[in-house]
């Protein structure tokens, strides 16, 4: 990390020299000049690389390496032309793909700014909302629960202020920092209790701090690349790099037994390996990471029109694939408009006593004010700053579940307590109606809980208050002093379902995704939400419940229950992956510091861009919209691009292993190639242009009816079936060429040289129209479950590039490149024969792909 040393044990007005700064922060004139000079709070290992390195980094792919290596052999043995083409290939390979994936990603990171990142910082003197990458060495920030650490910084002051470091340290338990400047020298930067760091968000607690470093100069900045490529593979990614390997070594057995066949069978070793080289460009489905690529960023972009923002494109095939979504319920299954309803005392007498109470503990706050306080400060506007001030506050935690503010009133200090009725319950010893206090025996508490659960039953969220008063000489409180407390009342809430909730929930259904509501709420608040949107409750369980179950009892209870309520932010995590390690695909939707941890811990996390800032950053999905309907189309467009990059792989799974039977057969019992090896490596570069057109193109909608994972079983039997029926078409038209065109008099006695050249090209014309024909027509057929053309076509690009590439295969034996790429014209009765052949293909090909689907689905 760049920093100069000992900025942690400066003195603070020497800090603020050395930062041209004050405790009052920067003014917009001093930000201005100190960003033009550092430049934006970006670290630079995320940003975009240089248009070569760019290339270069595509070039390093197997695929592309395979085929550079075949250019340059067919190079150093003069072969030019397979030269050139091959070169084209890899040109369309790697030079189409980027310029695809640049625009798509130019259009991405677009829409991406629509969700930002604020801080809060104090310019010229104010409070101010600053744009992430906007914040500058010298800055003032204030943080509190839920902030994130945006650059490096040294804390000024703080109150029971809590990081977690685990993105730097590995280590997840919280990490108290404070002001102090008596500091051993020599230490790692994150062991400054002084220090906080870029890559940390606030757990709890408030503080105010001073910008040392931002961007590549932070410590996260100097470990970024590391970080960054830290990135764990989906089950996608690694079905994708097992099938793509699976693919190289089944040409590399394929190209040896043809180098040796055709060796061995012809006598001439160079044109052996020629041909062999060719067919290994022929087996190579090298324009799989340009489709991967495409699908993902065009799926991006129709998403986005769904307002969902896509932050890590591989996130969308796990955003298909989800089979179980677990979320809250404020704001999802309800309006998100919470509203104070009630202010009562013990005896269910409406008090303004109870709602000073709660409004002053909402006001003074410095941590994250949720909804409840924001509905509590809206209700009334009391001028409670007038007759007090504020002397100390206890944050909230999660284990607690309250928090305590203390107020100088009437020469006493008055601690406020607010928080989850029974935690506050067993924190009083007394209540209070009007001016009397009087001892909280078991009969009162047990009819404010029997009101509690009343008023939960129906919907309402309850929060109690109560207070304790000190002597003036104490300034300091901490959670142990929030016991003995006076019990004044309790407040509720209402926060009605939404109208669109039930559709949401039975669409969510249909398209094979349980939800599951995990929620902090008690069960009785969330079963009255439930029962509103009309959403089925399997099963309840509390968290006190799983807390006392063994693993496998927990497994079986949150794999049965769609409602877990009273979960604490470490519970809901374990919810998480328990699901995962029973085989479900999980999504998780928060928005709150407590959701983090199951957020990270989910397949795909799913946030909004009204949530906190670490739960954003944590997310790899982010909704404009905080709507289960808006998160159904997103997981449908999900399926449409994880349909159409298997639509790929299985037609190049399936032509490869038909080639394999078709090049064997025929380079063994054939008088010469089946086709010259610049004819092969065409073929393939007209097919593989044929292929530009999938990211675009229509899935069925009984194929987004259910979650769709990676299945290489399901690609191996599809290949196994489907496959072999090509074969069947190239020996038909190995024959047809033989006798019926007479091809096989290139091996009579009195064949001329001339005779032979003639017979082997028009061979070879033959079988190259029909292969390249067939694969490309076949296309329309494997893309669907349907009957072709007639109940589901493709899209227009789909359309245009395969019909474009057929019509070229029909027009290139008699162009005027033909005599370059060895054809001759076909005879006209040739191509009533390949329409037959075309015909009888596409049905064969219908008939067993319907007769598989049955037998193996549709995955």
């Amino acid at each position: 990390m760049n920093l100069p040393p000992g900025q942690y044990t400066l003195p603070e007005s020497e800090l603020f020299a050395q930062l041209g700064s004050s405790a009052n922060g920067l003014t917009s004139e001093q930000a201005a000049a100190v960003l033009s000079k550092v430049g934006p709070n970006a670290v630079a290992a995320g940003g975009r690389h240089s248009m070569l390195r760019d290339l270069l980094d595509r070039c390093r792919n197997p695929l592309v390496i395979q085929l550079l290596v075949i250019a340059i052999v067919s190079y150093f043995m003069d072969d030019i032309s397979s030269t050139v083409v091959v070169g084209a290939m890899v040109f369309l390979s790697v030079f189409l793909s980027y310029v695809q994936e640049a625009r798509s990603s130019r259009a991405v990171e677009k829409l991406q700014k629509l969700v930002t990142t604020n801080v809060h910082a104090l310019r010229d003197g104010k409070e101010t909302a600053v744009p992430l990458e906007q914040i500058v060495p010298g800055d003032v920030v204030i943080l509190a629960a839920g902030s994130l650490i945006p650059a490096d910084l040294r804390v000024l002051s703080a109150k029971d202020f809590f990081l977690t470091q685990s993105a730097l340290t590995g280590e997840s338990m919280p990490v108290e920092k404070t002001a102090d400047t008596n500091q051993t020298a020599g230490k790692a930067a994150f062991e400054f209790t002084n220090a906080c760091l870029m890559g940390s968000n606030v757990l709890s607690g408030s503080a105010r701090a001073i910008v040392l470093a931002t961007g590549p100069k932070t410590y996260f900045g100097s470990l970024a690349e590391k970080l960054l490529g830290k990135r764990e593979p989906t089950s996608f990614d690694k079905g994708v790099k097992d099938f793509t390997w699976l693919m190289i070594r089944f040409m590399i057995v394929m190209v040896s037994v043809t180098f040796v066949i055709v060796g061995l069978t012809k006598g001439n070793w160079s044109e052996a390996l020629l041909f062999a080289l060719s067919v290994a460009v022929g087996l190579t489905p090298e324009m799989l990471p340009m489709i991967i690529t495409v699908c993902l960023s065009k799926g991006a972009l129709r998403m986005a029109r769904k307002k969902v923002i896509v932050k890590h494109l591989h996130a969308i095939q796990n955003f298909g694939a989800m089979d179980v979504l677990c979320t809250d319920k404020t704001g999802t299954l309800t309006q998100d408009h919470v509203v104070l309803e009630r202010y009562v005392d013990v005896t269910n007498r409406s008090s303004e006593d109870v709602l000073r109470y709660a409004y002053m503990n909402s006001f003074y706050q410095t941590g994250l004010r949720n909804l409840l306080d924001r509905a509590i400060l809206a209700h009334s506007d009391l001028d409670v700053e007038r007759d007090c001030r504020k002397v100390d506050e206890i944050p909230f935690d999660f284990k607690r579940r309250r928090m305590s503010v203390v107020i100088d009133h009437e020469d006493r200090h008055v601690l406020i307590c607010k928080g989850a009725v029974e935690e506050i319950a067993a924190a009083c010893e007394h209540y209070q109606v009007d001016e009397d206090i009087n001892p909280l025996v078991r009969l009162i508490r047990d009819d404010l809980l029997d009101e509690y659960r009343h008023l939960s039953a129906d919907g309402y969220r309850v929060l109690a208050i109560a207070y304790r008063e000190f002597d003036r000489t104490k300034q300091t409180f901490t959670v142990a002093d929030e016991s003995e407390l006076i019990l004044l009342g309790y407040v509720a809430f209402f926060d009605p379902a939404k109208d669109t909730s039930a559709r949401a929930i039975e669409a969510l259904t249909r398209s094979g995704v349980t939800v599951k509501i995990l929620t902090g709420d008690n069960e009785l608040v969330t079963k009255k939400v439930c029962h509103d949107v009309a959403m089925p409750i399997t099963r309840v369980v509390t968290g006190p419940q799983l807390a006392a179950l063994d693993e496998e009892a927990f497994g079986r209870e949150v794999d049965e229950a769609n409602v877990l309520a009273r979960l604490t932010p470490d519970q809901k995590e374990k919810v998480i992956k328990t699901l995962r390690a029973r085989g479900h695909v999980v999504g998780f939707m928060g928005d709150g510091i407590n959701d983090v941890l199951a957020m990270k811990a989910a397949d795909v996390g799913i946030s909004v861009d009204t949530a906190v800032d670490v739960a954003k950053e944590s997310a790899d999905i982010i909704l404009l919209e905080k709507s289960l309907l808006v998160l159904e189309d997103g997981i449908l467009e999900g399926r449409q691009v994880f349909g159409n990059i298997i639509k790929y792989i299985k037609m190049g799974a399936s032509s490869n292993f038909g080639n394999m039977f078709s090049v064997v057969g025929g380079a063994y019992f054939l008088p010469f190639l089946p086709m010259a090896p610049i004819q092969v490596l065409v073929n393939n570069l007209l097919y593989d242009f044929s292929q530009v057109g999938i990211p675009l193109d229509h899935v069925d909608p009984e194929y987004l009816n259910k979650p769709r994972r990676w299945n290489i079983k399901s690609i191996q039997n599809f290949m196994v079936f489907i496959g072999p029926i090509s074969s069947i078409f190239d020996y038909a038209t190995f024959f047809l060429m033989l006798y019926f065109f007479g091809c096989a008099a290139f091996s009579t006695a009195g064949a001329t040289e001339a005779d032979k050249a003639h017979w082997e090209a028009l061979f070879h014309t033959g079988w190259f129209v029909e292969s390249l024909l067939t694969q490309t027509l076949i296309v329309h057929i494997i893309r669907t479950q349907r009957i072709p053309f007639i109940q589901s076509r493709a899209s227009r690009p789909m359309m245009f590039t395969t019909f474009l590439i057929m019509g070229i295969g029909l027009w290139l034996p008699f162009s005027p490149f033909a005599h370059f790429l060895g054809f001759t014209p076909l005879p006209g009765v040739f191509f009533l024969w390949l329409a037959a052949f075309l015909v009888a293909y596409s049905v064969l090909t219908h008939i067993v792909k319907m007769w598989f689907v049955r037998r193996f689905g549709m995955d």
